[in-house]
């Protein structure tokens, strides 16, 4: 079973099951044992059939527009944002409009492609939980997540930049 990476750093086993999205005319296929993360817009379609689970989550591709989810962020356990490959960057965006705009307040998963050197950034971008790519040592995540001890820009973590930060 793969393992996620926690907000405070520590590494814990992964309940959630990514479903992929089936193909043209294939039905979903939910596992009825175990808490599933499922395409975004196909949970907005079935929203019926999944409002108040705790088991069902949703995933967003990078080049999904989470405001399909507008007003009914807060309805999911999870929500899982795919990076497809490293040079990726439109994830942190979907990531800071969860946070930001669309007021997410639950836990906001990273997974695909995620490397080491991305956990600080997606962190300052409002992801809190983080599933390594598999080649990757996930004990050294701790130490990545806090590898800077300040960040200049304002983001999710800090809405004021360091020099009013200093000048305070």
């Amino acid at each position: 079973m793969p393992k996620v990476i926690s907000p405070d750093g520590s590494i814990r086993q992964d309940n959630w099951v990514v479903v992929p999205r089936p193909a043209e005319g294939e039905s979903l296929d939910i596992p009825a044992d175990q808490p599933a993360l499922i395409p975004a817009d196909l949970w907005l379609a079935g929203h019926e059939h999944f409002t108040g689970r705790a088991d069902i989550g949703v995933w967003f591709d990078s080049h999904d527009e989470p405001e399909i989810l507008d007003g009914r962020v807060n309805e999911l356990p999870v929500i899982a944002v795919n990076f497809p490959k490293f040079s990726d960057g439109r994830g942190y965006s979907i990531g800071r409009l969860l946070r930001e705009r669309f007021g997410y307040v639950n836990e906001l998963r990273a997974i695909g492609d995620v490397l080491l050197d991305q956990l600080q950034f997606m962190k300052r971008c409002g992801f809190d939980a983080y599933v390594l790519r598999p080649d990757k040592d996930i004990t050294k995540a701790q130490k990545c997540l806090n590898f800077f001890s300040q960040g200049y820009q304002a983001a999710t973590d800090t809405d004021i930049p360091l020099f009013r930060r200093r000048a305070s």
